[in-house]
């Protein structure tokens, strides 16, 4: 995919990766829309604003009204409200899900038929090393990016067909507001950017942008006791 003849939407592009993704593909030649819940937070030269709550289905079909020569389409807003699946108010973890999950599949069946009436493109879903292994402290999280890696998997099925490539990007924690009060090494979400965009235009499905997310994933095929080897310790 030549990225000098596609036309973007990114989610959640006023701050983080999803700025710098826009900033990639603009330096690239690619026409840019850049969603965001308040588009005059969006600073980024040479993007076109764009109002878009993806939790909310009037604004994604306004947008859906709008962008009508999208071919790319970015699903990168995310939420990360620490929220614990047993302790938390059921409010609170809704919104992870309604990001993450339910968000992604309305700005893929609103902007899907919108990508295939113009020829056909890609999807890119903003995953997370998350989507493979669990930590306890931000299990509403964890839940929702493994619900939508599994999303990820049947719009890969359904899409195909239609000459739409749905790739995911998974990354472990990014240098971002969102992670700002967590004690972890972090990536450079620059870097990020472009290995998301390289791997879009050499065709990529699955993108594995760090080491945490090589590592999770080699994990995968050892199971349970590969993933949480603290479960199975004896207790003394």
């Amino acid at each position: 995919m030549n990225m000098s003849n596609q036309i973007a939407l990114i989610t959640g592009a006023n701050r983080g990766l999803g700025r710098q993704l826009a900033l990639e593909l603009i330096a690239r030649g690619t026409k840019v829309y850049a969603g965001a819940r308040n588009p005059e937070t969006i600073d980024i030269p040479g993007a076109i604003p764009l109002q878009l709550d993806i939790t909310d289905p009037k604004s994604v079909a306004a947008a859906a009204e709008i962008a009508t020569d999208v071919t790319l389409l970015l699903n990168n807003a995310g939420s990360s409200t620490g929220a614990s699946l047993l302790e938390s108010d059921l409010e609170t973890i809704h919104i992870e899900f309604d990001t993450h999950v339910f968000g992604t599949l309305a700005m893929t069946r609103a902007f899907a038929p919108i990508i295939e009436r113009n020829g056909g493109g890609s999807i890119l879903n903003v995953l997370s090393a998350l989507s493979w292994f669990s930590i306890d402290s931000a299990g509403a999280y964890t839940a929702a990016k493994a619900a939508e890696w599994g999303l990820t998997n049947v719009l890969r099925l359904n899409l195909a067909p239609r000459n739409i490539k749905v790739s995911s990007l998974h990354v472990g924690f990014m240098d971002t507001d969102m992670t700002a009060n967590i004690q972890a090494p972090k990536v450079n979400p620059t870097d990020i950017a472009k290995i998301a965009i390289d791997g879009i235009e050499a065709d990529s499905l699955e993108i594995l942008a760090d080491d945490t997310s090589r590592k999770v994933q080699k994990n995968l095929a050892g199971g349970v006791a590969s993933l949480y080897p603290q479960l199975f310790q004896a207790k003394e």
